[in-house]
């Protein structure tokens, strides 16, 4: 077995193939991602913009004693299985709409997709695993070892939604906090220009769009909720959890208490900007000075056998002539 695996690897149409195969692959890839990427900076405005009517519908209805659905509920093939089923408080953890926020999943809609696939994921990945255990491979196991495998895997696949989610949250933090000393300094420049906390939100959304759309759409929320909600101080609360970064929760801070003590907000907001400033430097450091450690194991693995071959490959040849 062992030899015919190396007969393989050193065959010469197999490696010409290998090679046209990965450059294949390679070409597709770089042609296709670009394609794919393309800015959702107009739909996450318009999420923002149901977001604000929602707001207003809210406050009349506060102000006529009515209790108005506010949205209507997605009747969808995945609404009625939890129903059907009676899964929708088993499924909802206590953090579970806090987090899909937090990833910039907002409403109902999204938190019944993501109960649906918490249900549905185990058994499509044990299924999958059955298949691949019983058909498509043949492992020297049992029939009990496999199966167990596949339950293992089923109960693994529980847990994907909220490893998708938690993803998202990183990515969405990343690009908020790439951002934000920026938009303090540009939020800083409208507020003493003369600009209301609001009008400053609106304007710095509008210019950091191309930069973080997701900064963006957290800002013309905010705007939104200083507009509508009866407690200013709730809209840059909320701000600071769906953004999820200590940055964030002190310049929320610091906004707070200028609206209540009547404290300059250019003040707090100088602060903060250089606060976060120093933390995205603070940030950069830090994953500089990892990286040789994060280096060391990719040297050992393939440099460093490349540079014992080409080193004493030579020595090695010779000594086999002499003897």
């Amino acid at each position: 077995m062992v030899q015919h695996i190396m007969t393989l690897l050193f065959d010469r149409n197999f490696l010409t193939m290998m090679f046209v195969g990965v450059l294949a692959f390679a070409t597709v890839v770089t042609l296709g991602i670009p394609l794919l990427e393309r800015s959702n900076l107009d739909d996450r405005l318009k999420t923002v913009a149901r977001r604000r009517e929602e707001l207003r519908a809210r406050h009349h209805a506060a102000l006529n004693n009515k209790r108005v659905s506010l949205r209507v509920e997605p009747v969808s093939f995945m609404k009625n299985t939890l129903e059907r089923f009676r899964l929708a408080n088993m499924l909802e953890s206590e953090n579970t709409r806090e987090k899909l926020a937090s990833a910039g999943y907002r409403g109902q809609a999204p938190l019944i997709a993501f109960m649906f696939f918490r249900f549905v994921m185990p058994f499509i990945v044990l299924a999958v695993g059955l298949f691949y255990l019983f058909v498509m491979t043949h492992f020297q196991w049992t029939g009990l070892q496999k199966a167990l495998a596949a339950v293992t895997g089923g109960l693994l696949g529980f847990y994907l939604p909220d490893l998708f989610v938690s993803n998202m949250i990183t990515r969405r933090q990343q690009s908020i906090m790439r951002a934000f000393p920026d938009a303090l300094d540009l939020m800083l420049i409208c507020v003493e220009s003369g600009m209301s906390i609001e009008s400053a939100f609106t304007r710095v959304a509008a210019e950091i769009g191309t930069q973080s759309p997701e900064l963006a759409e957290e800002l013309a929320l905010t705007t939104a909720e200083l507009s509508y909600l009866p407690d200013r101080r709730q809209a840059f609360d909320n701000l600071a959890k769906r953004c999820g970064h200590q940055g964030v929760k002190a310049v929320a801070i610091a906004l707070n208490q200028a609206e209540k003590y009547g404290t300059p907000m250019g003040q707090a907001l100088r602060v903060t900007a250089n606060e976060n400033r120093e933390m995205r430097m603070q940030d950069a450091e830090r994953k500089a000075a990892s990286l040789p450690a994060k280096l060391t194991v990719p040297m050992i693995l393939f440099f460093l056998p490349s540079l014992f071959i080409v080193i004493l490959g030579p020595a090695i040849i010779q000594i086999k002539h002499m003897m």
